[in-house]
């Protein structure tokens, strides 16, 4: 889709924020090269910023300290890491779908077995507990929950995060919680599986999207159980021996003087967000929730019996790049995702060419 797309498509496709990092991060790591922290480093990560991320963790869990946290490049590194460090052959691990991507690959390479549980439009993504009944065994090691989600902007209440637990719980099932939209949020408070009674628990986060520094490549693994961490920071000496000594710096400068910059994007992601949804919900065929967290919709199109495929390639005819409900699963199919990380602008004018290309369908 990426390559068919020309220079005059609007793009809803790449889950990326049109932000920069903040200045004073930039002029931080600029800093901190041109004062020598250019080599290696511990391979755990910087302490400073370390105790830094588990203090922002401390209204969820006030017992974390530095000791809980291990740096990654990226967060795509520390979901592989959580794999590495818990899955072996013949094991299975539960996966959401529609899913990121990565998550099912990552399992196979470990050796393991991804088995979805389906997160239908019908529960707004929401799994139920019948389904995963079905799918764990004596073999399944963990579950993987990831809310705010990617591809479908939902989000947990309280009560249903509880019932997720206790599933967890009741299979002695290890949970691997990815959380990177943490501080995308629009309604509520985020919900984490972090904080409760139970210490099974990997939490993967990154900076990509809560401080726009995709390309800098730096997340971290936090985990209230210091056994599983000690293993983790072993595994990340052999996948990528340290972050970088620089960068992290810079991270620690946003945390310190930055803070409510992803607020700051939150803001303006909401009204991208509202913009959106009124205008797909408002076209011929579509149904869309709107979405509580995160930065993607997964709107339900149904036109003539197209393909969420067939309805992609149409839409880039017409001038429009989203992404294919399948590109995420089996279960995705009959959606799109739209990814509003462009200006409210390129929004309004990408739904005037979606609506043409949806009436035109239609007719």
């Amino acid at each position: 889709m990426f390559d068919m797309a020309g220079d005059d498509v609007i793009s809803f496709g790449l889950g990326e924020p049109d932000f920069q990092p903040p200045p004073l991060a930039i002029e931080e790591f600029h800093k901190a090269m041109l004062d020598g922290r250019n080599k290696y480093t511990t391979t755990a990560g910087l302490p400073e910023l370390r105790k830094k991320i588990a203090e922002s963790w401390s209204d969820y869990d006030s017992n974390l300290n530095e000791q809980n946290v291990c740096m990654t490049m990226s967060g795509t590194n520390a979901l592989f890491n959580c794999f590495m460090a818990l899955v072996e052959s013949g094991n299975n691990v539960l996966l959401p779908e529609p899913y990121f991507p990565l998550y099912g690959p990552d399992v196979v390479l470990t050796g393991g077995e991804a088995r979805y549980y389906p997160c239908m439009f019908e529960n707004e993504f929401i799994p139920s507990i019948e389904d995963l009944e079905e799918l764990v065994d004596e073999n399944t090691k963990a579950i993987l929950y990831n809310f705010p989600s990617n591809p479908t902007g939902a989000m947990l209440t309280i009560e249903q995060r509880d019932v997720l637990l206790n599933f967890a719980k009741k299979h002695n099932l290890w949970i691997i919680t990815d959380e990177v939209y943490d501080r995308i949020i629009y309604e509520g408070e985020h919900i984490s599986f972090i904080g409760t009674d139970y210490d099974r628990v990997l939490l993967v986060n990154s900076f990509s999207k809560t401080f726009a520094m995709t390309g800098w490549r730096i997340g971290y693994i936090l985990s209230p159980n210091l056994e599983a961490m000690e293993q983790v920071v072993k595994l990340q000496y052999y996948l990528a021996a340290c972050s970088n000594d620089g960068m992290q710096y810079a991270v620690l400068a946003a945390f310190e003087h930055a803070s409510e910059y992803p607020n700051e994007m939150a803001f303006e992601f909401k009204k991208r967000r509202d913009l959106i949804c009124e205008r797909l919900n408002n076209m011929p065929g579509v149904s869309c929730h709107v979405p509580k967290g995160a930065f993607y919709v997964f709107p339900k199109v149904s036109i003539n019996g197209m393909n969420s495929e067939e309805l992609a390639i149409e839409l880039l005819k017409g001038g429009v790049l989203c992404s294919p409900g399948t590109a995420f699963g089996e279960s995705g199919e009959g959606h799109l995702r739209f990814a509003y990380t462009i200006s409210r602008e390129d929004i309004s004018r990408g739904m005037d060419k979606v609506e043409a290309v949806l009436q035109k369908l239609t007719k």
